[in-house]
């Protein structure tokens, strides 16, 4: 009795949570984490913990259609993990390999146009991972639905030190003109995979660090972080909703910061005040009303 209680109190704040939301972000990506802890915990394997871990991944993926996310990234197996015993990445490797080939054959997957792409340097994994990527990648090479971006063999240092290197050989070799180089030049020579910037990073399993994930779709976009206590395999769509009314309030709080910058603009402007009227009325719903009152008085006052 009591623990139906608990899910229909769950049950009921989720839908709450979900009428409040009203932006979803357009990419999520997620590190997912506590899966041997979960283990060590529950008094299992460590090897449990990325196997019930995997059934949480397969619910995110279904949240996510849910809410219309364009893109997720998940932190599956970061360069970090090639130091972890060999038997744990072994297992590792088996399981990433049977969830790849089960994703790209499962009809959820299909019905709702999944792309499956691996970035990383998955030339240091072994064949039978590899394999498992060329299958599930070109299962879903025709959909563009909901690009799912899988993290494998991933540091997000060694990401930007190979474009730099990139970079460095073409300037050396007189195919660019360093004069030349700027943000388009830098994510040209990035893991092929991502589509956008990140809106909102998810950590799992009480750790408040992003651990070299992203940082350039990431960091440079000023995205959303959410780090919360469950560990992965305990992680829930309540826990998911809660993540993205985060993004939400920190873009609110962007977009407040963005509509200020502009009022002080508006106010520097002086006799320009038909160019003044345009700027304010990009960010005006970002602005209280008492704000917007005053910048239109200071606006008319500058038009007299």
């Amino acid at each position: 009795m009591l623990q139906r209680a608990r899910d229909l109190a769950q049950t009921a704040y989720e839908r709450l949570l979900e009428r409040e939301l009203s932006d979803a972000p357009s990419h999520v990506a997620v590190i997912q984490d506590g899966n041997r802890r979960y283990a060590r915990e529950q008094g299992a394997d460590t090897t449990a913990g990325y196997t019930e871990g995997a059934e949480t991944t397969e619910a995110l993926l279904h949240w996510c259609d849910e809410l219309a996310v364009d893109e997720v990234t998940l932190y599956t197996f970061s360069t970090e993990n090639f130091d972890r015993p060999k038997e744990q990445q072994e297992h590792l490797f088996d399981l990433i390999e049977r969830k790849l080939r089960a994703f790209a054959d499962t009809d959820r997957v299909h019905d709702n146009e999944v792309r499956i792409r691996a970035i990383g340097e998955t030339e240091r994994l072994p064949e039978r991972v590899r394999d498992a990527i060329d299958y599930a990648e070109s299962r879903t090479a025709c959909y563009d639905r909901l690009q799912l971006n899988v993290a494998l063999a991933y540091g997000g240092r060694a990401e930007l030190l190979g474009a730099t290197r990139d970079i460095a050989r073409a300037v050396d070799d007189g195919e660019l003109d360093p004069e030349s180089v700027d943000a388009d030049t830098i994510e040209g020579r990035l893991y092929e995979g991502p589509t956008r910037d990140v809106d909102l990073i998810v950590r799992t399993g009480g750790d408040e660090r992003t651990s070299n994930f992203l940082p350039w779709h990431a960091k440079g976009n000023e995205a959303a972080v959410y780090f919360c206590a469950p560990y992965w395999p305990e992680f829930r769509k309540i826990d998911f909703l809660r993540a993205i009314r985060t993004y939400e309030h920190r873009a609110e709080s962007w977009r407040r910061t963005r509509a200020r910058r502009a009022l002080t603009l508006v106010r520097a402007l002086g006799p320009e005040a038909s160019q003044a009227r345009r700027i304010l009325g990009r960010f005006r719903d970002a602005l209280t009303r008492q704000e917007r009152e005053a910048v239109e008085d200071d606006v008319d006052v500058v038009a007299d």
